[in-house]
């Protein structure tokens, strides 16, 4: 199964390449940087009995999960709802209608009920721009991301996605608090949490943003893990500045050379390309 909408730095791809240093077993799965849940799928497929607490400071993506799990039935009809409005219009009559759900989503959802909100922002997200999640002034801060192609032809959503993660966020926390509560509340010994915070020299959605200070507290739940019997992952951006190898173990820092083509694509005279880049991964 796959998660039920890109997100800018998924794993879904890295998965295959840490599938050596993955852990054999574990009974209780926290990722306090959820985002898309390419991770969660894996652990979920790896021990559907374990435990299970998510988290992430996205309290509007966060609201998906719980709906999902709480009100499947809701959500699919009014994603059936919007999809019926949606798909006999035109790529131009697509894009208007588009801009009008995002700013109904921006600025007239106080009175929409949980379902509605979580069912509108995914449909946004499933027809905008390439998984990126964007904020600005004209959406008060809300989604903001521009739409996408456009190119859906019998659906905008997948049904058999949906049913699955209902079935899976079942018995799951779901959260959105600080990250490193989440660790220090919920980690034991036999844990595995694994974290994926925003990338040191990156795009962040944080509003606060997510500076070094924030790295090095991520480190420091590493720390913790490890001296309380967890298993406990940390990915980040490996920007050459030798950051996390002075802060780590360097024996347990695994690098691997990667390609960006979403969300950190360079951009050049002839429009975007895909950017070479280095990720870390650091290893209780």
């Amino acid at each position: 199964m796959k998660p039920m909408f890109i997100w800018a730095g998924g794993k879904n791809k890295m998965l295959k390449r840490y599938s050596s240093l993955l852990p054999k077993t574990f009974d209780k799965y926290i990722e306090p940087f959820f985002g898309g849940g390419a991770m969660f799928v894996w652990a979920y497929n790896q021990n559907p009995n374990a435990e299970f607490v998510i988290n992430d400071s996205n309290e509007e993506v966060m609201r998906i999960y719980e709906v999902v799990r709480d009100d499947v039935v809701g959500f699919k009809a009014k994603l059936d709802f919007l999809e019926n409005m949606y798909l006999p219009l035109n790529k131009d009559d697509r894009k208007k209608w588009y801009y009008n759900l995002r700013h109904e989503n921006a600025f007239n959802y106080h009175s929409w009920t949980r379902t509605q909100r979580a069912a509108t922002l995914y449909f946004l997200m499933k027809t905008s721009f390439n998984g990126i999640w964007q904020v600005n002034k004209n959406t008060d801060g809300r989604y903001g991301t521009p739409f996408g192609l456009g190119n859906q032809t019998t659906s905008v959503y997948d049904r058999e996605v949906i049913d699955w993660w209902h079935k899976a966020l079942q018995n799951v926390t779901i959260l959105s608090q600080d990250f490193e509560g989440v660790v220090r509340n919920h980690a034991t010994g036999g844990s595995f949490v694994y974290m994926d915070p925003p990338y040191r020299g990156c795009f962040t959605d944080y509003e606060a943003g997510f500076d070094d200070r924030d790295q090095e507290r991520v480190v420091e739940c590493l720390r913790y893990c490890t001296n309380i019997g967890a298993t406990a992952w940390a990915s980040n951006r490996d920007i050459a500045d030798d950051f996390f190898e002075h802060k780590w173990f360097t024996d347990k820092i695994h690098y691997f050379d990667v390609t960006y083509t979403a969300g950190r694509r360079k951009k050049t005279q002839h429009g975007f390309k895909a950017k070479k880049a280095r990720e870390i991964l650091l290893v209780s």
